[in-house]
């Protein structure tokens, strides 16, 4: 759930094999008579010295009246992510995440427990959706990634001052579209995060790859195709419901006039339920794969 939708997602990050030279991730860029915006598609934590950033990103963001991010980017909207997950992540005393799992499942979650040197105790006492946070985290620092080096950090530090800092939702909201989610749907996503890590210990280098070379089908592939199959009701909070509310705010942000750069997990940007397409269906002007 988490790799697909939040770490995109908290998605997305990496120790990557080298991209070929001319390689960027892909831009759309929405236009009318007197409005742009550049939209880019984030991964939210890299590896350090990772050249990712195309040229068409940085000039827009020099030039922006307005960038919008997911969430605030900021310390208070981290330390409230903190302690929002730690209240409502954890289990009531008498249920247990292993109970929940498939035997298939928690064969995974052990495994996965050793290769990243998670005590298993304490994943049992997870809600599903944060069991899938606390492994997304660890992946992220097996391959030597962080925040710090991720998309919303960078881009946040260039924008000029000037620039409104904007956000479609709130981190009480975010977490609560994971929290709220049935049972059952959190516990298909995890199963699923749970087979994809033992299929190939390289799915996020992967992911990568393709989000440096623009290979929008290999994210939708990789990254969306998988959650919408195995959990369609967390695809619909976490995906749809979400692009379809930015597509309507950005609607209206076209209706005035100036230069708007977004920032979103790249999941939310590919596809034909991608927020692109959707503009492109209300008759907007897309440039962009």
């Amino acid at each position: 759930m988490l790799k697909s939708a939040w770490a995109c997602a908290a998605a997305l990050l990496f120790a990557v094999a080298a991209a070929p030279a001319q390689a960027q991730p892909p831009v759309w860029i929405v236009r009318d008579a007197d409005s742009e915006i550049v939209l880019f598609g984030s991964v939210h934590v890299l590896p350090p010295g990772l050249d990712w950033e195309p040229a068409a990103v940085k000039a827009a963001i020099a030039k922006a009246d307005d960038v919008w991010f997911e969430i605030p980017i900021d310390a208070a909207s981290e330390q409230r992510a903190a302690q929002l997950a730690s209240a409502k992540g954890v289990l009531p005393p008498d249920k247990s995440l292993y109970a929940m799992l498939s035997p298939a499942g928690q064969a995974r979650l052990n495994k996965a427990c050793l290769r990243f040197h998670l005590a298993p105790g304490l994943m049992d006492r997870l809600e599903p959706w944060y069991a899938e946070v606390a492994l997304s985290g660890a992946e992220f620092q097996e391959a030597g990634a962080s925040a710090s080096d991720g998309v919303e950090d960078s881009l946040a530090a260039q924008a000029p001052p000037s620039a409104q800092r904007r956000a479609f939702e709130t981190v009480d909201q975010q977490i609560e579209m994971f929290d709220a989610a049935p049972l059952d749907a959190q516990i298909a996503s995890l199963e699923e995060t749970l087979a994809e890590l033992d299929r190939s210990a390289g799915s996020y280098k992967e992911l990568v790859r393709a989000w440096m070379a623009a290979d929008t089908r290999g994210l939708e592939r990789d990254a969306i195709a998988p959650l919408r199959k195995a959990a369609p009701e967390i695809y619909r909070r976490l995906v749809l419901d979400r692009n379809a509310a930015w597509t309507r705010t950005l609607d209206e942000r076209m209706k005035g006039s100036g230069r708007t750069v977004v920032v979103v997990g790249v999941g939310h940007l590919v596809g034909a339920d991608g927020v692109p397409a959707r503009l492109r269906a209300l008759g907007y002007s897309v440039e962009g794969p």
